[in-house]
């Protein structure tokens, strides 16, 4: 038997997105937005130092995801691959992860430019991103290569929604 976890929210996105199809599919796209994450007041403490760094990486749960695909066509290709070789929402744990700028903070509410989440996207948690720890230097990116330089234009259509 598997081992059953359970997590609950930190905090909820608030984007001007709320339907799948045209956001953009990483955070470095186009289409990204300004938007806030609201931390939940329990969790206000946690903010303590956030304030001193740049990025963060939100991690975050797709609550709009459709059901599991263990072959998907991404949206950057046209062919299938295993889920765990792309960024998929349609997963067995439907996990995302983002390194989001950091623009500003008020309270509990984390100003960020640079989302790529729909409005209402339960929050699981926060990390500073430290580029020493988190930008290895000798990486290979298997069969997304030929697609280096598109994500910037590419946009989310409907096919992992339920």
């Amino acid at each position: 038997m598997a081992l059953q976890l359970i997590y609950s929210p930190i905090g909820v996105a608030h984007t001007p997105f709320d339907h799948p199809a045209g956001m953009p599919i990483q955070p470095t796209g186009e289409s990204s937005a300004s938007g806030a994450v609201e931390i939940f007041p329990e969790f206000t403490d946690g903010l303590t130092d956030i304030d001193g760094f740049s990025h963060l990486i939100l991690i975050y749960h797709f609550h709009k995801a459709g059901p599991l695909q263990l072959m998907t066509a991404p949206f950057l290709d046209s062919e299938s691959h295993g889920i765990f070789a792309t960024r998929a929402p349609s997963r067995p744990n439907p996990i995302g992860v983002s390194v989001v700028r950091l623009i500003g903070i008020e309270g509990r509410e984390l100003r960020f430019s640079n989302l790529d989440v729909m409005d209402g996207t339960p929050v699981l948690d926060l990390k500073p991103y430290v580029p020493e720890f988190d930008a290895p230097h000798d990486c290979h990116i298997g069969w997304l290569k030929s697609s280096i330089g598109r994500v910037r234009d590419a946009k989310s259509d409907d096919r992992f929604t339920s």
